[in-house]
C-alpha cells in the first residue's frame, strides 16, 4: 500500500487529487499538506493534514517519517498570471520548493509527481498540434519556472535515480474548487457566471484557442502516470496531455445549448493575453497514449453538461 503526500493540497488540483487517493489507498494514506489551512473543511477533517511551507525541508522530513511516504504529489505553485504579478516570489516559490521536494525524495527514497503546464511552451513554439519534444522558450515567469522544473526533475532522475514523472496539464476546468490565478480561469469562471446571472464578462478575447481539460481527467491522468510501468516510460517529465481545445466563444455556444440566451462579453486582461497569445493551440498527446495508455473522458459538452448541473444543483441546495 502506498503512503502519499501532497504539498499545496488544498488547491484547485490539490484538493481534487487528494479526495480520489484518500478513496484509493484509504484516508490515513493520505497526508495533506498546504501554506493555508482554512479552506477545504472536508480534506481537512478527512485525513492527515499538516500545514507546511514546501520550502521547509526539515519540517516536511518529520512528516515523510513519520508516514514513511514513499510518493509525493508535489502540487504547490504560484500559477501564471499571480507569477507575472511577482516574479520573484513565483521563482522562489516554484523552484525553491521543488528543489526541497527533490532533495527530499532523493534522501527518502520517494517517487515524485510534479505537473508542468501548456504553460512551458512560448510564442517559437509550434501552435498546432505542438508535439512532445520540442522547442521550448516561454515568455512567462510561471513557464520560465516550469520549463526549469522539467529540466531538474530529468537530472534527478538521471543523477540520483529518484523515480519523476510529470504532465503538461493544459487549462483546468472544475466544479470544487475556484481556481488560483492562471491564464485559463475564464472556462470555470463562466460556469458559475452562466448559472448566476447568464452573463459573464471575459478577460481573454473570443477568438483566443487553448487546450482545456475537465478535472476528473486531470485527476486520472496523475495518477495513472504514478501507477504506470517505469518500464514502459521513455519520456517522464513531463508528459503533454490533452482533452480539448475551444475558445471562448466556443465554449459559450457550448453553454447555450442548456442555457438559451447566455450573453459573453469581454474587457481584455493584457498581462493574460499576452500570455495566453503565447501558448499552443492544442498539444500532441501520442507519447502518453503510448507509454501510459492515457485516454480522456470529457469533451466540451459532456464537461458542460456536468458542470452546470452540478452548479445549478448547489445554487438549489444553497438557495
Amino acid at each position: 500500500m502506498k503512503h502519499i503526500l501532497l504539498t499545496g493540497g488544498l488547491g484547485q488540483l490539490g484538493s481534487e487529487i487528494s479526495s480520489e487517493l484518500r478513496k484509493r489507498y484509504g484516508t490515513d494514506n493520505v497526508v495533506v499538506t498546504d501554506i493555508r489551512d482554512d479552506v477545504n473543511e472536508d480534506i481537512l477533517g478527512s485525513g492527515p493534514f499538516y500545514k507546511l511551507d514546501c520550502r521547509n525541508g526539515k519540517r516536511a522530513a518529520e512528516i515523510i517519517g513519520k508516514h514513511t511516504i514513499d510518493t509525493i504529489y508535489h502540487l504547490a505553485a504560484m500559477l501564471s498570471a499571480t507569477s507575472e504579478a511577482d516574479p520573484l516570489q513565483a521563482w522562489d516559490l516554484n523552484m525553491g520548493g521543488l528543489l526541497t521536494v527533490l532533495e527530499l525524495a532523493r534522501e527518502h527514497g520517494c517517487a515524485v509527481f510534479t505537473p508542468s503546464s501548456i504553460g512551458a511552451f512560448g510564442p517559437t513554439t509550434i501552435k498546432d498540434w505542438t508535439p512532445q519534444d520540442t522547442l521550448q522558450r516561454p515568455t512567462s515567469m510561471y513557464g520560465v519556472t516550469k520549463v526549469a522544473g522539467e529540466l531538474l526533475c530529468d537530472y534527478y532522475n538521471h543523477r540520483y535515480g529518484v523515480d519523476t514523472r510529470g504532465v503538461r496539464y493544459p487549462g483546468l476546468i472544475s466544479n470544487v474548487t475556484p481556481p488560483g490565478g492562471g491564464t485559463t480561469d475564464y472556462a470555470v469562471d463562466i460556469y458559475y457566471a452562466a448559472v448566476d446571472r447568464k452573463e459573464y464578462t471575459c478577460f481573454l478575447k473570443g477568438d483566443t484557442r487553448l487546450d482545456m481539460m475537465y478535472m476528473p481527467d486531470a485527476v486520472k491522468a496523475a495518477i495513472d502516470l504514478m501507477e504506470a510501468d517505469p518500464d514502459r516510460l521513455r519520456h517522464r517529465n513531463a508528459f503533454n496531455v490533452t482533452a480539448m481545445s475551444f475558445c471562448p466563444e466556443d465554449l459559450a455556444a457550448y453553454i447555450r445549448r442548456y442555457i438559451p440566451g447566455f450573453e459573453i462579453l469581454y474587457s481584455i486582461d493584457p498581462v493574460r493575453q499576452a500570455i495566453a497569445n503565447s501558448w499552443p493551440n492544442n498539444l500532441e498527446d501520442y507519447a502518453a497514449r503510448v507509454e501510459w495508455g492515457w485516454e480522456p473522458e470529457y469533451d466540451p459538452d459532456s464537461m458542460t453538461r456536468d458542470m452546470l448541473t452540478v452548479l445549478t444543483n448547489r445554487k438549489k441546495e444553497d438557495g
